[in-house]
C-alpha cells in the first residue's frame, strides 16, 4: 500500500490512467447483461427477477466473470502516453475480448455441443447446461486474457495474433470435449449431451473442470513464446504445439492426482450413476489445482 502511495505521489497522472481503465472496465462489465439479452432476444430482468431463472443467472454470471478475466489482460498498468490513447486502447482491447468471448460461446454451441441447444435449455431452467455455458465462456476468457498480455501494440498484426490464439483455444476446447464425450459414451452407452440435457449437474461440474483447466494449460503454453510481429505465424504454431503437449500432460497429471485425492472411491459410479455433486466438485478443484501448478511451473 505504501508503495502504491509513493508511486502515485511521483506520478500524479497515473491516477487518470487508472480511472480511465476502471471506468471502461465497469462499463463493459455492465454491458454484458444487455449484450446477452440482445443477442439471445431475452428480457434479462424478466428471467432474473420475475421468473427467477437460476440457470440463466449462472450463465450470465459466467459472462460477467469472463469479461472481468479478459479485461484484466487489457489493463497492463503501463502508461499509454496520453489519456486518449489509453481510452482507445482499453476500449479496443475490451471490445475485442467481448467479441472473442461471444464467438467462443457460439463455437462451443455449434462444434463442442452441437446436439444440445444450450440457449433453449437455459431458458427452460436447466442448471446443468447453465453451469457448462458459464464454464465455456470463462475458459475462453482465460485464453483471451493470456493473448492480450502476450501481444503488443495496436495494429492489424495485434488482432491477427489475438484471433489466432483464440482459434487455438477453441480447437483445444473442442478436442477435450470430444475426448470427454467418447469416454462417457463408452462407460455408459448414452450420449453425454443427452445426459446433460437431462439435468445431470454432477457431470456438468466435472466437465466444467475439464474446460477451465484445459484453457489454463493453453495459457501456460503462451509463457514459452515471445511475441515477434516479424515471425507471428511461427509463434502461433509453437503456441499450438505447446498447448497440445501441456494439455496431454495436464490429462495425465490430473488422472493421477484424482486417483490419489479420491483413493478408494469409484469416481465413475459416484458422479455418473449417483450424481454425487461433492465428488464432482472435488474433481473440478483437482483439475484446477494441477492446471494452476502447471502455469506456475511454466512462468
Amino acid at each position: 500500500m505504501n508503495e502504491l502511495i509513493t508511486t502515485l505521489g511521483h506520478n500524479s497522472g497515473l491516477v487518470g490512467y487508472l480511472l480511465i481503465d476502471m471506468a471502461v472496465a465497469i462499463l463493459l462489465l455492465g454491458g454484458i447483461r444487455y449484450t446477452m439479452g440482445f443477442i439471445g432476444n431475452v428480457d434479462t430482468k424478466d428471467e432474473l427477477s420475475q421468473k427467477d431463472n437460476f440457470a440463466y443467472g449462472i450463465s450470465l454470471a459466467g459472462g460477467v466473470a469472463a469479461m472481468g478475466i479478459a479485461l484484466s489482460g487489457a489493463i497492463t498498468g503501463e502508461l499509454a502516453g496520453s489519456y486518449t490513447i489509453e481510452l482507445v486502447g482499453m476500449l479496443t482491447y475490451g471490445l475485442a475480448g467481448l467479441i472473442m468471448i461471444k464467438a467462443g460461446r457460439f463455437i462451443h454451441d455449434k462444434f463442442a455441443l452441437p446436439e444440445c441447444n444450450k440457449h433453449e435449455q437455459i431458458l427452460q431452467r436447466n442448471i446443468s447446461v447453465g453451469i457448462v455455458d458459464a464454464a465455456s465462456v470463462i475458459a475462453t476468457a482465460i485464453v483471451v486474457r493470456a493473448a492480450l498480455i502476450w501481444v503488443e501494440g495496436l495494429d492489424i498484426s495485434t488482432f491477427i495474433a489475438l484471433a489466432s490464439a483464440w482459434i487455438v483455444s477453441q480447437i483445444m476446447l473442442v478436442i477435450i470435449t470430444r475426448v470427454f464425450e467418447w469416454q462417457y459414451s463408452r462407460n455408459n452407452g448414452v450420449s453425454f449431451q443427452t445426459t446433460l440435457e437431462g439435468g445431470q449437474t454432477a457431470l456438468a461440474i466435472r466437465y466444467s473442470g475439464y474446460l477451465i483447466s484445459t484453457a489454463m494449460s493453453v495459457t501456460a503454453a503462451s509463457y514459452f513464446i515471445s511475441y515477434d510481429v516479424q515471425n507471428l505465424w511461427v509463434g502461433i504454431t509453437q503456441w499450438a504445439v505447446m498447448s497440445l503437449i501441456l494439455m496431454t500432460a495436464l490429462t495425465l497429471l490430473t488422472t493421477v492426482a484424482k486417483f490419489i485425492v479420491l483413493w478408494g472411491i469409484n469416481r465413475r459410479e459416484e458422479v455418473e450413476d449417483q450424481q454425487n455433486i461433492g465428488i464432482a466438485t472435488i474433481e473440478l478443484t483437482t483439475s484446477f489445482s494441477i492446471a494452476l501448478l502447471l502455469m506456475a511451473l511454466m512462468t
